[in-house]
């Protein structure tokens, strides 16, 4: 691959050691991909690389639409090998997702892979599997919208069987009226509570929809390894503010205070809908959404 030699200016990270390149260091960069990377890491440099895309980087922050590819499914590269690397190495680590990794390593990650824009750097330089973790929480906090978008949190909370927001009993049965027509206005069971969840999802825009169906399917991976010790209900902890949010851009904290519970309790009925649901979203085989 065609390379120059450069001057750091600012600190950036090593392409292929993860290492920092320090100001003043000589340093290579591809002139294809524009890949960093410390010149004693150049022999372990994969070669040939990818062309960046011409088009643009991603930008630094949106709604989920705006980083997901144009072909289905609509799960953005950044997620798909985050997860692509979790599942790798790191469904023998304990308290996965849970274990904060270095916030610093986090931002760096972060930071190279929406500049990377489509063609993405190897995460597999990345020695802590839990800074990787720490990077797909990261995109997903700072999307402008959660998943579970503002206009359908409240169906969300109702699907699942939580009361809060809606009026009491007569309140989520109302819902369940509106969500699927000719519903019956029997208190809602687990079984209709699945059906109305399901019913809300496929109401989700499709890029929300399948990037959830994605996650649900790689959080219960997650949820069956022993070694992980992360149950449904210790992942719903984790991932319940993070994917189902609040019903506005700036909830008052009293809506903070009380949407907590809330939000633990939609991603774990979420995680107890059936595997072949998801599936139905991003296809059987998810081998295909990995980047090549």
């Amino acid at each position: 691959r065609p390379c120059c030699p450069l001057q750091v200016i600012r600190p950036e990270p090593c392409g292929v050691c993860g290492s920092r390149i320090r100001f003043g260091k000589t340093a290579i960069k591809c002139c294809q991909c524009q890949l960093l990377l410390h010149t004693k890491c150049r022999e372990q440099c994969p070669s040939p690389c990818a062309p960046r895309p011409r088009h643009h980087a991603w930008p630094r922050e949106g709604v989920l639409a705006d980083f997901a590819p144009s072909t289905t499914p609509l799960v953005p590269p950044l997620v798909v090998q985050c997860v692509t690397e979790v599942e790798t190495r790191g469904l023998t680590e304990t308290g996965l997702y849970r274990v904060p990794g270095a916030e610093q390593l986090v931002r760096e990650w972060k930071r190279r892979l929406l500049r990377a824009g489509g063609a993405l750097p190897a995460l597999s330089s990345v020695t802590d599997i839990h800074v990787v973790c720490g990077v797909l929480k990261d995109f997903l906090r700072g999307l402008k919208e959660p998943l579970v978008t503002f206009s359908l949190h409240s169906a969300f909370l109702s699907a699942a069987g939580e009361q809060g927001s809606q009026g009491g009993a007569w309140g989520k049965k109302r819902l369940l009226l509106t969500v699927i027509p000719g519903a019956t206005t029997d208190i809602l069971d687990d079984a209709a509570c699945d059906t109305a969840l399901q019913h809300v999802v496929s109401k989700l825009p499709p890029a929300n929809r399948d990037t959830l169906a994605f996650l649900m399917l790689h959080l219960l991976k997650v949820s069956r390894s022993p070694d992980c010790k992360m149950d449904v209900l210790n992942l719903s902890r984790v991932f319940g503010p993070t994917l189902v949010g609040h019903s506005s851009a700036n909830p008052t904290p009293l809506a903070i205070m009380e949407d907590t519970p809330r939000q633990c309790k939609v991603v774990a009925r979420l995680l107890s809908l059936p595997p072949d649901f998801w599936r139905g979203f991003v296809g059987t085989e998810q081998e295909n959404l990995v980047p090549t």
